[in-house]
């Protein structure tokens, strides 16, 4: 029987164990440069241990940016400063994974400055408010990207995914999920277009796979992953299609052989599909389940009766730095706290001290 606690193959890449650490928004780049600093290369050589960190959300371009503090990979200067970050890891035996991820809509002026203005599909404005620096603002309406503005985008995912390589990551993880601007895409809540990137389901997913085959392209189907969220509607993302969205996406990824696919649940109802896409998809699985509350030690299961070939964790591992021997021995774990510095409603957590 397959466990957790086994090496498996990735595109290629050996990793120690099949526990993932899973994307989360730390905001801690400073200065105008959004640079990652040395207490980020602390921070994940500490989760080392764990057979894939996928980190935080890392801008592709200046106007990708969603919320204060987040790094980027646009920059050579970014690029000088994430090879810090990627020494300390391998260092430790790690590997590790840039997630790059496009806020779209979900952002504001105050928070991209140098007279940027947030972007989408359509220019529909999300309900809700975000946290620019100072306190909660209200969301406004994005610019509709242009077709070239689109074909500039995808672009930019690419020159990201080289940076990412230039700066010592193992590889790039695009992120697809959680309301963001590939999100935005496929959704038919904010993908109002009448274009070829709107519409009828193949021209939903249409940027999607456009972003993925260019990243594949730049760097090697073997150093890119993708991230979804089926059914998720954070950041107020309404998908009337979903059970007939996400079967097509998978369907035109199949052939072009990435390293990953990434599923996030949001509710426990999603698992039907996410068993559908695990049949649909040949190559390896990322899991990060839904759960009531964060995700324990009973998510291993899913590894040894084949609904995942890796879980993806994401609270427990800011608490425990050395989860996977945490996972090994049964425990003791530290309890994640909820953060606050975010007006109280983001995903985020506190961290914790250095083991």
């Amino acid at each position: 029987m397959t466990t957790a606690f086994d090496p498996v193959d990735l595109a290629g890449a050996r990793l120690a164990n099949r526990i993932a650490m899973a994307p989360m928004t730390r905001s801690r780049a400073q200065g105008d440069g959004r640079l990652p600093t040395a207490l980020v290369a602390e921070y994940y050589a500490q989760r080392a241990s764990a057979g894939l960190i996928i980190t935080e959300g890392v801008q592709p371009t200046a106007v990708g940016q969603g919320y204060p503090g987040t790094p980027g990979l646009h920059s050579a200067e970014q690029v000088t400063a994430w090879r810090e970050v990627t020494d300390a890891v391998h260092e430790r035996g790690g590997r590790i994974f840039a997630q790059l991820m496009h806020a779209g809509r979900i952002s504001h002026p105050q928070v991209l400055g140098e007279g940027l203005h947030p972007v989408g599909p359509s220019p529909v404005t999300p309900a809700g408010q975000l946290f620019a620096g100072t306190g909660l603002i209200d969301f406004v309406a994005p610019r509709e990207l242009t077709a070239e503005e689109i074909h500039e985008t995808v672009e930019g995912f690419a020159r990201a995914a080289r940076n990412a390589v230039e700066a010592g990551f193992d590889g790039v993880e695009i992120h697809g999920a959680n309301g963001y601007l590939i999100q935005q895409f496929l959704a038919t809540g904010s993908n109002h277009r009448t274009d070829e990137w709107g519409g009828p389901v193949g021209n939903r997913i249409r940027f999607a796979v456009e972003v993925v085959k260019a990243v594949a392209d730049a760097i090697g189907p073997d150093r890119t992953g993708l991230r979804i969220s089926p059914a998720n509607t954070y950041n107020d993302i309404a998908e009337t299609d979903t059970d007939e969205i996400y079967p097509a996406l998978v369907d035109a990824l199949e052939p072009l052989g990435i390293a990953y696919l990434h599923i996030t649940e949001p509710a426990p109802e999603v698992r039907e599909l996410t068993l559908a896409l695990r049949k649909r998809y040949s190559g390896t699985l990322i899991l990060n389940p839904a759960t009531d509350g964060p995700t324990g030690p009973d998510a291993l299961a899913l590894i040894e009766d084949g609904t995942a070939d890796l879980v993806a964790y994401g609270a427990l591992f800011l608490a425990n730095p050395d989860l996977p021997e945490r996972l090994r021995s049964g425990g003791p774990f530290n309890t994640p706290e909820p953060a606050t510095f975010f007006g109280g409603d983001h995903r985020g957590y506190t961290d914790y001290p250095a083991l």
